[in-house]
């Protein structure tokens, strides 16, 4: 994967900068992006694909480019051990731990909603800052964790 900057507009003290995305893939598959990052957000202006990107392809795209894109907007220093999210970071979505914290984490953030009788899924989204795509995988791994109960209750064939 490369992002170089396109060009950029400066108007005042803001700034709108173009930048091209191009992901490129073992079986010769290509996917260029052209991203707008300006006024603290992030669009996909053009998105061209070889072959034609799924539309589950393309949901999964901004998870795909998010972080080579921010690392080439704003390089920040590595987030000392133990920290959450560096000061002043320019991540879209918080910083979630990964492995079993992340995971204990999601199952927390799901019993929480169910128990105040919100939608578990639309919380861990809202916290993690994922697609519901995303976000359901992260159930299923603290399922499969054991830090929630398993979705259906299986059942033994009768001796």
């Amino acid at each position: 994967m490369s992002v170089w900057p396109a060009w950029e507009v400066r108007e005042d003290e803001r700034a709108t900068t173009w930048f091209t995305v191009r992901l490129g893939f073992g079986d010769g598959a290509r996917i260029d992006v052209l991203a707008v990052v300006g006024g603290g957000s992030v669009s996909l202006e053009e998105v061209r694909a070889q072959p034609p990107l799924s539309l589950d392809d393309l949901a999964e795209l901004a998870d795909w480019i998010e972080e080579p894109l921010f690392r080439a907007c704003a390089p920040a220093p590595e987030p000392a051990a133990g920290r959450l999210a560096a000061v002043g970071s320019r991540r879209a979505r918080p910083l979630w731990p990964r492995g079993i914290e992340g995971r204990r984490r999601v199952a927390q953030e799901y019993r929480t909603a169910q128990q105040q009788g919100t939608d578990p899924v639309l919380a861990v989204m809202c916290a993690t800052g994922h697609s519901r795509r995303k976000t359901l995988r992260l159930i299923s791994q603290a399922r499969d964790s054991g830090f929630l109960t398993p979705r259906h209750a299986r059942r033994r064939a009768a001796s």
